[in-house]
């Protein structure tokens, strides 16, 4: 059986946060990011534990955007360290979302796909 294409924006953005912290750990344990080849099968292993379908046009879109992204957070020099970096993950390779890091990766992952979040409260106060 087939699985139809499935991504919503919170799901691609999993993925995308996924890909994010895999280019990471590529990149402080070998010096180099992921190639195409490992973050397509990087994004097969997301869908795979979690249900989802996307085309390889949009894996490799997503990849793309996992290295733009990755580059930007390497700035902060935690971001090179190997052994911080796998604490991100539970075994299994699944993001541990309990994880201040992972969120914020999470976040930037969203704010780079669809812009700044723009949150308004109603005020409970009247004028």
């Amino acid at each position: 059986m087939v699985i139809p294409y499935n991504l919503d924006d919170e799901a691609r953005n999993e993925l995308l946060t996924y890909l994010v912290a895999s280019q990471l750990v590529a990149r402080a344990r070998s010096g180099e990011w992921l190639t195409l080849e490992h973050v397509c099968e990087s994004a097969s292993l997301w869908l795979n534990a979690n249900g989802g379908n996307c085309d390889v046009v949009e894996r490799a879109r997503l990849g793309e955007e996992s290295l733009r992204v990755a580059s930007d957070v390497l700035v902060f020099p935690i971001m090179k360290d190997p052994e911080f970096l796998t604490r991100m993950f539970t075994d299994g390779w699944r993001l541990d979302y309990r994880s201040p890091i992972v969120r914020c990766i999470f976040d930037v992952c969203a704010h780079h796909r669809l812009g700044p979040l723009d949150v308004q409260r109603e005020s409970r106060h009247r004028k």
